[in-house]
């Protein structure tokens, strides 16, 4: 039995729906399919959810700040009515702690001023008034507690901290998938759910569809890998992988939940905030929690994994580590008995930067190596990728000449070499979650 459509796309996280609802409101007939019982399940359903504009690279900020727009007009961008209501996004402001030797945190403003980003520098005495709960001790470089350097007190304090008030979080990441899944759909698009793929279709050297482990196929001239932490088992399926110079893999990732500090109302009074001085970042979580994220230290292992074998539980290890270092800088926050968090994958490229692009196989794109950075930019990388796949449909030589994509908010043009399957390693990069 097979089905047709015009676009198949593998995946229904929040950039596989969003491509969804993009492709569908240029008039494409689209069918997602996904092993996952519903939109959102994968790894999106664990997201951090943060929106923020602290990437390594201009690309990368110019990026984020057009995806933010998404964000802030949500409700005209699903354009359709959603019986699970629709998201909320808290634009509490994100937080970027500064020290003298953090170079990520002062390539940040350089960018932010370079790119006109609104933000403003505070000092000390600004930070402790508006976070009066803050250590402001220097404690780094980041350490784990196994290191006798952990435990060292304070040498100093931090030099200050630069503050971006349209940043936020999304409190529900699935959520978000199912509005998107919805607008997609009243616009005819579809989506089929515990839909394993198996096989990338091919004829003379062309994708021709998807067949999927119940026997189904789905005939469709373009397919696009929108897979998360699989994106690296279907891109060997297409006989693509081997072809491409940057590649992606599946990183294992926990993170934490814990009580706010006593008497601090953390929801309202909380931010997103960037602790590079400690090695994490942390934002306000629901029910007057800190969510506690690493900032991949070099100290703090990565565990690349199987997809669908790795560890599902929380350490000890790294409970320790990442809460310990919160508690440092929130020193009320304690150390709870009780390990609260969630553990789940990461789609990481080779320089933790995304791939949107084309492939050797024509017909079949990717939007690859996003997760732990890219939830924020589902929007414009919807967007982007629409323009992409028109564009080489149509005709154009993207390897030769790449595609200018304009921002649909902010009029900003960007250049999707940068995020080329082909590009070399990107030494500007974080190489972490900071992208």
């Amino acid at each position: 039995m097979s089905e047709e459509a015009d676009i198949v796309i593998i995946g229904a996280g929040v950039i596989g729906c969003g491509l969804a609802l993009e492709l569908s409101r240029r008039g494409h007939r689209t069918i997602n399919v996904d092993k996952a019982s519903a939109a959102g399940a994968g790894s999106t359903i664990n997201s951090c959810a943060i929106v923020r504009f602290s990437y390594s690279t201009a690309a990368g900020v110019n990026f984020s700040w057009e995806g933010a727009q998404y964000w802030l007009d949500w409700t005209n961008h699903i354009g359709a009515e959603d019986e699970l209501g629709l998201i909320d996004y808290h634009e509490v402001g994100q937080l970027v702690l500064m020290t003298d030797d953090d170079g990520h945190a002062h390539r940040v403003k350089s960018l932010w001023e370079q790119l006109d980003i609104p933000f403003e520098t505070l000092d000390l005495d600004e930070l402790a008034e508006r976070f009066p709960y803050f250590d402001l001790g220097l404690y780094g470089p980041p350490t784990r507690p196994d290191d006798p350097a952990f435990w060292k007190d304070a040498i100093g304090s931090i030099t200050g901290a630069i503050f971006t008030g349209q940043a936020g979080y999304v409190s529900d990441p699935q959520l978000s998938c199912h509005n998107l899944q919805r607008g997609a759909e009243a616009l005819g698009g579809s989506f089929l759910f515990g839909a394993e793929v198996v096989e990338i279709n091919q004829a003379d050297g062309v994708v021709s569809g998807v067949q999927l482990a119940d026997g189904r196929s789905i005939d469709a001239p373009v397919v696009v890998n929108v897979a998360g932490p699989h994106s690296a088992v279907i891109n060997r399926m297409a006989g693509v992988y081997d072809a491409m110079n940057i590649k992606t893999a599946a990183l294992r990732h926990e993170v934490h939940h814990v009580p706010a500090p006593e008497g601090v109302d953390f929801m309202t009074a909380g931010v997103v905030a960037a602790d590079n001085d400690l090695g994490i970042y942390f934002r306000p979580e629901v029910g007057n929690h800190v969510l506690i994220g690493s900032g991949d230290p070099e100290c703090d292992p990565r565990e690349f994994v199987d997809p669908d074998d790795y560890n599902t539980s929380l350490t000890e290890e790294q409970w320790n580590a990442q809460v310990l270092r919160a508690s440092r800088r929130m020193p009320q926050l304690g150390m709870p008995h009780e390990r609260k968090g969630i553990v789940d994958l990461y789609d990481v490229s080779d320089d933790w930067l995304p791939i949107y692009d084309r492939t050797d196989l024509d017909g079949f794109y990717v939007a690859i190596g996003t997760s732990g950075n890219q939830y924020k930019n589902a929007g414009v990388a919807a967007h982007a990728m629409a323009e992409l796949i028109e564009a080489v449909e149509g005709g154009h030589d993207h390897d030769a000449d790449p595609v200018q994509v304009v921002g649909r908010y902010t009029g900003r043009s960007f250049d999707m070499a940068a995020y080329s399957r082909n590009r070399e390693i990107n030494t500007e990069s974080s190489m972490s979650v900071h992208g």
